[in-house]
C-alpha cells in the first residue's frame, strides 16, 4: 500500500520532467532547423540598403535595377528586387491608365489601345535578365547542393563499412580521413540536413564504441572534444546577457553548426549530460526570442494601426476647395507630409504591410486622381499661357537693338510685368522659354546700362564745367548786354544739367539778373530777357511742366492785372468833379499806367511762351 502512494506522488514529478524535456527538444529542434535553412542561404546573407522606391520615378527605378545587377550578387537581391519591381508595377500601371483615358476621350476604340514606352521595354530587358541570372544560379545551387549531399551520403557509406571491417591498424588513420572529408563538403538541402548529421553523429559513436583496441587515441579524442563542447556551453549560456536577441541567435547557430560539424563525440558517461546542458542554454536563449517576437509582433501591431490613422488621414484630405495650381501646390506639401509621417512610423515586415501598403496606395491614388482632374483642366490653359508667353518673347526680342531708349525701356518693362501676369506653362517648355525671355531682356538691359553709364560720365563733366562758369559769371564786371547775350550762349552750349545738377541753372539766372540789373536799359526790357532765359533753361531741360506751370501763372497774372486795372479805373469814375491836379486823382491814374505797363509785359510773356510750340 505504501509503495502504491509513492508511486503516485512521484507521477506528477515525472509528468512535469516530461513536459520540460519536450519543451526543450523543441526549443533544440527549432533553432536546429534554422542552422539547416541559414546552411543552405550561405551566400544570400549579404544585406542591401533598401531604399525608398515608391517614391521613385520610372526613370529612377530603372537606373537602380541596372545599378542592383551590376554591384551585387544575383541571390543577395530577391527583397529589393521584390520591393522595386512592386513600386515600378504601380507607377507604371497608374501611367498606362492615364494614357488609355486620354486615347478614349480622344475617341479611341478600348480594343485599339495600345502603348509602348523605351522605359518599359529597358525594365523589361533588365528584369529578364535578373530572372535568368537568378533561374541559373538556383539551378546550379540545387544541383550543388544534390552533389554534397551524395557525397556526405558516400562518406556515412564509407564509415560504416570502416565499422564493419575494422582493420585496428589503420582504422583511426581512415576514420580522421574520412572526418577531414566531411568538413570540407558544402552545404546539403535544409531537408535532408538535420537527418544526415544525425545518421553521420550515429555511426561516429560507434566508431568511437569500437575504438577499444587503440584506448589511448579514443579517450584522448573523448577529452578534447569533451573540452570542446564544455566551451560551447560556456558561450552559450553566455549568449543569454546579449542585448541583442537577434545577435544572439545568430552566434546560437554558428554554435550549434560547430557542435555538429566540427567537434566529435565524447565518453558515453559524458553524451548526456553535455548534450543536456547545451539544450538548455539554447532553450533560454530560444525563449528570449520567442519573448522577443511576441512583443515585436504587439509592437507592429501599434504601427499597423498608427500607419491606418493616417491612411484615413489621407483618405479624408478635402480637395473640394482647390481652385488654383498654388491650391493643389499646397495640398501636395500637406500630403507629402502624411506620406512621411506614414514611413516614419516604421517598417513592417512584407507579410504584415502588404493590406496596409495596398490601403496606403488606394488613398494616395484617392488624391491622385482629384489632382490628375484638374491638371488635365489646366494643360489647356497652360497652353495658352505658352502661346502668350512666347508672343511676349518675340516682342522684347523684336525690341531689344532699340535705341528709343523711354518707349523700349516702357516696353520692356510692361513686357516683364505681363509676364508675371501669365500663369504656368507645360513643365517641358518651361525652362526654354524662361532662357529665352531673360536672354532677350538681359540683352536689352546691358545695353541701357551701359548706355546710362556712358551718359553719367558726360553729365558729371557738364556739371563741372558749370560749376565753373557760374563762378566765373559771378565775379565778372561790367558786362554788356552783347557779353550778357554770349555768356548765355556759351552757357547753354555747356549742355542739359542732370536733375541733381539743376540748382546750377537757379544760381546762373541769378547771375544774370544781376548784371542785367546793372545795365542802362528799361525796366520792361530786363524784366522780359530774364523771363527769356528761365524759359530756355526750362526748354533746354525739356521741362514741358514747367513751361505748361509758367504759361500757366502769366494767364493768371494776366487776370489779376486786368481786375486790378479796372478796379482802379471804377475808383476814378467817384473823382468826376475833381480835378485834374487833385492828388487823389493823380495817385489812381499812376496806378492803372502801371497797370497798364505790367500788362503789356505779361501779354509780351504770353505771346513769347505761346511761339514755342514745345
Amino acid at each position: 500500500m505504501l509503495e502504491n502512494n509513492e508511486e503516485k506522488l512521484q507521477q506528477p514529478i515525472i509528468e512535469e520532467t516530461a513536459v520540460v524535456i519536450k519543451e526543450i527538444e523543441k526549443a533544440v529542434s527549432e533553432v536546429e532547423n534554422e542552422v539547416a535553412n541559414e546552411a543552405e542561404k550561405v551566400d544570400e546573407k549579404h544585406e542591401i540598403k533598401m531604399l525608398d522606391y515608391a517614391a521613385m520615378e520610372l526613370e529612377t527605378l530603372v537606373d537602380e535595377l541596372r545599378k542592383l545587377l551590376g554591384s551585387h550578387q544575383i541571390q543577395q537581391l530577391k527583397a529589393n528586387v521584390d520591393s522595386l519591381k512592386n513600386a515600378f508595377n504601380t507607377k507604371f500601371g497608374a501611367l498606362l491608365a492615364e494614357k488609355k483615358e486620354a486615347f478614349l476621350a480622344e475617341g479611341g476604340n478600348s480594343i485599339d489601345f495600345q502603348f509602348s514606352s523605351p522605359i518599359k521595354s529597358e525594365y523589361n530587358k533588365l528584369l529578364g535578365e535578373y530572372k535568368e541570372k537568378r533561374d541559373a544560379y538556383y539551378g546550379q545551387l540545387e544541383k550543388q547542393l544534390k552533389e554534397n549531399l551524395d557525397k556526405r551520403n558516400g562518406l556515412i557509406d564509407e564509415l560504416k563499412a570502416l565499422i564493419v571491417n575494422a582493420d585496428p591498424k589503420t582504422m583511426y588513420n581512415d576514420f580522421q580521413e574520412i572526418q577531414k572529408k566531411w568538413r570540407t563538403i558544402g552545404a546539403v538541402p535544409k531537408t535532408k540536413y538535420n537527418d544526415t548529421w544525425k545518421i553521420y553523429h550515429h555511426h561516429v559513436e560507434r566508431f568511437y564504441d569500437l575504438l577499444h583496441l587503440n584506448k589511448d587515441f579514443r579517450e584522448l579524442d573523448f577529452k578534447h572534444n569533451l573540452e570542446e563542447k564544455l566551451k560551447l556551453i560556456s558561450r552559450a549560456e553566455a549568449l543569454n546577457e546579449v542585448a541583442d536577441v537577434n545577435v544572439a541567435f545568430k552566434d546560437l547557430q554558428d554554435l550549434h553548426r560547430l557542435w555538429k560539424e566540427e567537434i566529435g563525440p565524447v565518453g558515453k558517461e559524458h553524451r548526456e549530460d553535455v548534450w543536456d546542458k547545451f539544450s538548455e542554454a539554447t532553450k533560454k536563449i530560444h525563449d528570449k526570442r520567442h519573448q522577443y517576437f511576441k512583443e515585436l509582433k504587439s509592437k507592429y501591431q501599434e504601427m499597423i494601426d498608427a500607419k491606418l490613422a493616417v491612411v484615413e488621414e489621407i483618405n479624408a484630405f478635402d480637395t473640394s476647395n482647390n481652385k488654383s495650381h498654388n491650391d493643389w501646390q499646397n495640398s501636395i506639401v500637406e500630403l507629402e507630409k502624411l506620406r512621411e509621417k506614414y514611413f516614419d512610423i516604421g517598417k513592417l515586415p512584407y507579410n504584415k504591410s502588404e493590406v496596409v501598403w495596398q490601403q496606403f496606395k488606394s488613398a494616395t491614388k484617392k488624391f491622385n486622381s482629384s489632382k490628375n482632374v484638374f491638371y488635365k483642366g489646366e494643360k489647356s490653359a497652360q497652353n495658352d499661357n505658352l502661346k502668350s508667353k512666347i508672343a511676349l518673347i518675340e516682342l522684347a526680342e523684336s525690341i531689344k537693338d532699340s535705341d528709343d531708349w523711354q518707349e523700349a525701356t516702357n516696353t520692356m518693362k510692361r513686357i516683364q510685368s505681363d509676364w508675371k501676369k501669365i500663369g504656368h506653362v507645360p513643365r517641358k517648355f518651361s525652362d526654354d522659354i524662361w532662357k529665352r525671355f531673360k536672354s532677350a531682356c538681359n540683352y536689352y538691359f546691358d545695353r541701357l546700362h551701359a548706355q546710362k553709364n556712358e551718359q553719367n560720365k558726360e553729365q558729371v563733366a557738364i556739371v563741372e564745367a558749370k560749376k565753373e562758369f557760374v563762378e566765373e559769371m559771378k565775379v565778372s564786371e561790367n558786362l554788356t548786354l552783347e557779353d550778357i547775350k554770349e555768356r548765355i550762349a556759351k552757357w547753354r552750349a555747356l549742355g542739359v544739367l542732370p536733375r541733381n545738377g539743376r540748382h546750377l541753372e537757379e544760381k546762373f539766372n541769378k547771375a544774370v539778373d544781376v548784371h542785367l540789373g546793372n545795365l542802362n536799359m528799361s525796366k520792361s526790357d530786363i524784366e522780359m530777357m530774364k523771363f527769356k532765359n528761365v524759359v530756355e533753361s526750362y526748354l533746354a531741360q525739356e521741362d514741358h511742366k514747367k513751361l505748361d506751370n509758367e504759361q500757366y501763372f502769366i494767364r493768371k497774372k494776366i487776370d489779376e492785372t486786368v481786375k486790378d486795372m479796372q478796379q482802379l479805373e471804377n475808383n476814378l469814375g467817384f473823382f468826376s468833379n475833381a480835378k485834374d491836379d487833385n492828388p487823389l486823382v493823380v495817385n489812381v491814374r499812376k496806378g492803372i499806367q502801371e497797370f497798364k505797363d505790367q500788362l503789356d509785359v505779361w501779354k509780351a510773356k504770353l505771346t513769347y511762351i505761346k511761339k514755342l510750340n514745345y
